[in-house]
């Protein structure tokens, strides 16, 4: 499975074979055990989302725990932890409907996707899906969810209305994260093994498009209007920019150690990077497509989202979870997470 442990091994064979060998996660089935030390406990918080986040619902983050096969729930008004939710095997993907009433989750030794009812924080379902799901992605209208198979080399379409599969589309070589565009019309889909990105035509449900970008390609995200996707290649410590409009890199930008995943600001101004090796984020300019900061964080980030107002970035540590203030680009704080957290999405709950 997919663990921090075996991020830099893989990253390490990803660089030195360059795509001669299929790598596949479940090569690193090594559980972060040691990080399954109890309950989530409350550290040393000052600073919750700014009132620029006030939205008509609450925001609150979902938190997978690859350590003890739990999702975190985090009101980030107070920056507290209000619920844990059991789910299936190694939790690794996290997306949230855009009602903000569900939650989906890839689990990957489960081979399943559980679905949170929001309301209660309880799960409603647990759909069978591809081998050693990773990551996956909702919708725009929210009808359906798309799952990258990673050893499958398939991306499952779950139906929201039945919770069941109705497609499977064939992928390239160890699909690991799902974006859609803004419109719903296109997702787009890295392939950690194959150094690409598959374009699927959702109105079809067929490849149309495969983009080659770095070395064990992981994050992938649009801009809010579409035109260009950003890329996190763990390997080639870069991130590739693709033009939606030509499906080609129009940009290669260097980064710092392993970067992971990717979330970009509501704006579209900003994209941020979670360098996991480095223990930082970097936050790129989009106008220039240049790193204008890098922040440092906590030991292994991976999972970064933002919220809805753009005021805060929060990134997923080893054992915690850090708070960034993104107009100053300094972490304001940590939240004590001991039970592995690894990605995040932060749902906009009525």
């Amino acid at each position: 499975m997919l663990t921090r442990r075996s991020m830099t091994t893989a990253a390490h064979r990803r660089t030195g074979t360059s795509g001669q060998a299929r790598v596949r996660w479940s090569r690193f089935r090594s559980v972060i055990t040691a990080l399954a030390t109890g309950l989530a406990v409350l550290a040393s918080l000052p600073a919750p989302a700014s009132a620029g986040d006030a939205r008509q619902g609450r925001q609150v983050a979902y938190l997978t725990n690859q350590g003890n096969d739990t999702v975190s729930v985090v009101d980030i008004t107070t920056n507290t932890v209000i619920a844990t939710i059991p789910v299936g095997g190694a939790p690794t993907g996290v997306a949230a409907g855009p009602g903000g009433t569900r939650v989906y989750v890839a689990n990957r030794d489960s081979d399943t996707v559980s679905v949170i009812n929001t309301a209660t924080n309880g799960v409603i379902a647990n759909i069978p899906v591809g081998d050693e799901p990773n990551g996956l992605a909702v919708s725009p209208g929210g009808t359906r969810v798309y799952v990258a198979n990673f050893a499958s080399g398939t991306v499952s379409v779950i139906d929201t209305a039945t919770n069941a599969v109705i497609a499977t589309i064939p992928a390239g070589d160890g699909p690991n994260r799902v974006a859609f565009s803004p419109g719903g019309t296109r997702a787009y889909v890295t392939n950690f093994a194959s150094g690409t990105v598959s374009v699927i035509d959702t109105a079809t449900n067929t490849v149309i498009a495969t983009i080659p970008v770095g070395v064990a390609p992981i994050g992938v995200r649009l801009t809010p209007g579409g035109t260009r996707a950003y890329v996190a290649n763990l390997g080639s410590a870069t991130v590739s920019v693709i033009d939606t409009a030509t499906n080609t890199v129009i940009a290669t930008i260097p980064v710092d150690s392993q970067p992971s995943l990717v979330a970009v600001s509501p704006g579209g101004t900003r994209a941020y990077v979670t360098d996991f090796g480095a223990g930082t984020v970097s936050v790129i300019d989009t106008a220039t497509n240049t790193v204008i900061a890098t922040v440092p964080v906590g030991t292994q980030p991976f999972g970064v989202a933002v919220t809805a107002g753009g005021t805060r970035a929060y990134v997923c540590n080893v054992d915690s979870m850090s708070v960034i203030d993104t107009a100053t680009n300094t972490v304001i704080a940590t939240l004590s997470l001991p039970d592995g957290p690894f990605e995040i999405a932060i749902a906009e709950v009525p």
